[in-house]
């Protein structure tokens, strides 16, 4: 099947794949005036008299908000608002068909980060939570972090999805090999959302800062290079990274590495440089559609546990695992943000549903059944014991 055409197809039939269906009847005088006019007035007094009653009285408390200005969509680059459409479209769909949360795509017809936050903020009254999606790095950084306060979780989903499902692979990863998380080496390409994101995840689950090698186009990250003078993101990254400054190349960075995480581009990564890491190594090259090594080359160099993100071999590294069941724990415990205790404890469930992980078995496959439930019980007590601690 050609899946470009198909889906074209599919998609015009359908016209998109979203309706609104309406879960009250209107189908005579009475569905009339208990949906609308007379009845409507209560729950309207009962919200202005308190807020929270939206939760109950309203979809509020079961939708979300995927925003997006169409920066970064897929592999496709800057493509806008408006082209991004069926992405945002088919995320809804995961979310209703995952976790039976109710989702809207709201593209926006700007760029700018002053204009997004702005909308954001404007249209939060509606929402339950925000998924922020397919918005360029660095200005994603700054996006999610400067809406932190509007007292619904704002999770930008493709930084910190990807990382959960990155973690929850590693785990079951290191029990196969037998390793431990502070013993090892990641040698990790590409510094972009998601590829911060999983630095900044692995960092505070116990992977340690001396043996976490970011590398870009200027090689590998350390503080006080010049090459990332200009960034302030790069420079960030490079305090909390690399502190014995180890200077190099990709190549470099993967001699006696443990782990390899891609999230860059095709074919970075050579057989050569496969073979010069560490015993039983571990190789996430999460490029789509090509991966920075193919998943059979990495095996012929002896690689002991390869993840991608393609469906046609084990290990596929997914963000439907994720985002889904870490919106509905959110919004079912009235959380008023994703902080990084609920994006371990979203990782540890995930890898805890599989009770005897293998070379070729290190996540559960998106359509098992349970995933986006097991993770909201997780992130709910996650949350509930962070309150707690607060209090």
């Amino acid at each position: 099947m050609d899946y470009y055409e198909e889906s074209v197809r599919l998609h015009r039939e359908k016209k998109g794949k979203l309706e609104v269906v309406t879960k009250m009847p209107v189908s005579n005088k009475t569905d009339l005036s208990l949906a609308y006019t007379p009845g409507v007035a209560e729950p309207c007094r009962r919200i202005a008299s308190s807020e929270d009653e939206a939760y109950d009285l309203t979809i509020k408390g079961n939708f979300v908000a995927i925003v997006s200005d169409g920066s970064a969509v897929l592999g496709l680059g800057n493509i806008g608002g408006l082209a991004s459409m069926p992405v945002m479209e088919g995320k809804a769909a995961l979310f209703k068909s995952f976790a039976n949360i109710d989702a809207i795509p709201i593209v926006l017809n700007s760029q700018d980060v002053e204009t997004t936050i702005q909308t954001v903020r404007n249209i939060a009254p509606t929402f339950g939570g925000i998924n922020l999606e397919d918005i360029k790095a660095p200005e994603c950084f700054e996006i999610e972090a400067r809406l932190q306060d509007l007292g619904i979780p704002v999770m930008h989903d493709d930084q910190h999805g990807t990382a959960v499902v990155v973690l929850s692979g590693l785990i079951n990863a290191l029990k196969v090999v037998g390793k431990k998380k502070e013993d090892l080496k990641v040698a990790l390409v590409g510094v972009g959302a998601a590829g911060t994101a999983i630095a900044k995840l692995l960092l505070s689950w116990g992977v340690r800062s001396e043996n976490m090698l970011l590398v870009d186009r200027e090689g590998i990250l350390y503080e006080g290079n010049p090459a990332i003078a200009s960034s302030e993101h790069k420079q960030s990254l490079a305090k909390i990274t690399n502190t014995n400054k180890v200077r190099g190349s990709l190549a470099d960075a993967l001699v006696g590495a443990d782990v390899f995480i891609g999230v860059s581009a095709k074919n970075l990564v050579s057989k050569e440089m496969a073979e010069s890491m560490n015993k039983d190594a571990i190789v996430f090259a999460m490029a789509n559609p090509e991966p920075e090594i193919h998943p059979d080359v990495a095996k012929e160099a002896g690689v002991r546990i390869i993840a991608s993100g393609r469906s046609d071999y084990p290990n596929q590294i997914n963000n439907v695992l994720a985002f889904p069941g870490i919106f509905r724990g959110a919004l079912d415990i009235r959380a008023t943000r994703i902080t990084e205790s609920m994006k371990v404890a979203a990782a540890e469930a995930i890898a805890g549903m599989i009770e005897n992980p293998s070379d070729e078995r290190i996540i559960p496959a998106p359509f098992e059944d349970g995933v986006a439930d097991t993770v909201a019980e997780a992130v709910k007590k996650a949350w509930l014991a962070e309150t707690e601690k607060q209090n």
